[in-house]
């Protein structure tokens, strides 16, 4: 039997939308290059994003039942959060949960394991992050835990965190530092925009950030 909390505190949905204008990088940046998820993890499509706060899945070893629970417990604009016991080589995720997923307004999957059916999840345009695929059957027995505190690579992640992911990779932004990451956000984005324009009028990288090089053209 799944351990299961299904009230979870969300960050307020302005902050979400803001935070969606931002790219992953940008994110991790602006949050003290922090909460960036591991590599491995990676988009079934490069040109896919998704963002919103987290539904934390810790499920039981090639078992996908407690995953089928977090379907229901997610409310419309949620994104899955899912570690799997380290047990990768499976197919946790496959078309029909998709459809689940989508019925319910799901914004997307971000998962440390396996998913099949890759094809008839691209041509339902739902964002999935995982570490590949696997044609492998799971069980349905459950015992894992719903919105608990779980950790991937070396981010901790609580429900309700902030969670965005695009091309490059994804970002895990704490909730109560939400408002101060999309400042410095704005910041940077500013700053980069500055750059480019000094760069259009024959400024160098170098010469721009102030770095001491000994290169003699």
């Amino acid at each position: 039997m799944s351990n299961i909390k299904t009230h979870i505190q969300r960050p307020d949905p302005e902050l979400i939308i803001l935070a969606s204008n931002f790219s992953s990088a940008t994110l991790h940046e602006a949050a003290g290059k922090k909460g960036a998820l591991p590599s491995e993890i990676k988009p079934l499509s490069h040109d896919i994003k998704l963002c919103g706060p987290a539904i934390t899945v810790s499920s039981s070893p090639a078992d996908n039942l407690t995953i089928h629970e977090a379907i229901l417990v997610a409310q419309p604009g949620d994104v899955l959060v899912v570690e799997v016991s380290g047990v990768y080589e499976a197919g946790y995720w496959g078309d029909i949960m998709t459809h689940a997923a989508r019925e319910r307004q799901i914004n997307g999957l971000i998962i440390d394991g396996c998913v099949r059916d890759g094809n008839e999840i691209k041509e339902m345009d739902f964002p999935v992050f995982s570490r590949g695929l696997c044609i492998r059957g799971t069980s349905k027995n459950g015992g894992g835990f719903i919105n608990h505190p779980l950790k991937m690579g070396e981010v901790r992640i609580m429900p309700g965190d902030l969670v965005l992911g695009d091309g490059d990779g994804i970002v895990v932004i704490p909730q109560m530092e939400i408002p101060s990451v999309l400042e410095q956000a704005q910041k940077r984005e500013e700053h980069e925009k500055w750059i480019r324009e000094e760069l259009k009028k024959g400024k160098t990288t170098v010469e721009l950030y102030g770095w001491n090089t000994q290169l003699i053209l």
